[in-house]
């Protein structure tokens, strides 16, 4: 009674890019977890700050640089994901403004702002461009393989 409505194995015809192919691609060319986790590391810092004075351990300098070093921990991130090419001075001056939120900042967020946003950082400062992505040094190093393999055995003709 029941009928199998699945038309069978979809065709594999042109692919249309769509905004997901277009978001990977633009997010490859960044250092996108870097900046994502930095940014989120100064809004988690800045949420903080505006816990419940019963909550809040440490205000630091009263209140500007409280506010301040967050803010400008979330335009590092930002300008990280939109200005990778300045990667380097973003995220060392983010590293610099997370460790000064231990002081400003309730303990950096309690700790987890203070976490993302130094490993946002170094995750910006250690991506390479240049890299090759790792689907193609894999399929080398197999060829490789492959290669070393045919020259150890004697007598055979490589194809």
């Amino acid at each position: 009674m029941t009928h199998d409505t699945h038309a069978g194995p979809a065709r594999p015809g042109p692919r249309r890019p769509g905004p997901q192919a277009a978001f990977r691609r633009w997010r490859s060319r960044r250092p996108f977890w870097g900046g994502l986790l930095l940014t989120l590391g100064g809004a988690e810092i800045l949420l903080t700050m505006k816990a419940s004075l019963k909550v809040v351990v440490h205000v630091g300098m009263q209140g500007v640089a409280g506010y301040l070093l967050p803010a400008l921990m979330v335009l590092c991130g930002l300008l990280i994901l939109f200005n990778p090419a300045q990667r380097l001075f973003y995220s060392l001056t983010g590293i610099l403004l997370t460790l000064g939120t231990w002081i400003t900042s309730n303990l950096g967020g309690f700790f987890l702002g203070l976490l993302l946003g130094a490993t946002g950082c170094c995750l910006a400062f250690g991506w390479l461009p240049d890299q090759e992505p790792r689907r193609v040094r894999r399929q080398r190093r197999r060829q490789e393989r492959a290669a070393r393999k045919q020259k150890a055995t004697p007598g055979t003709e490589p194809v």
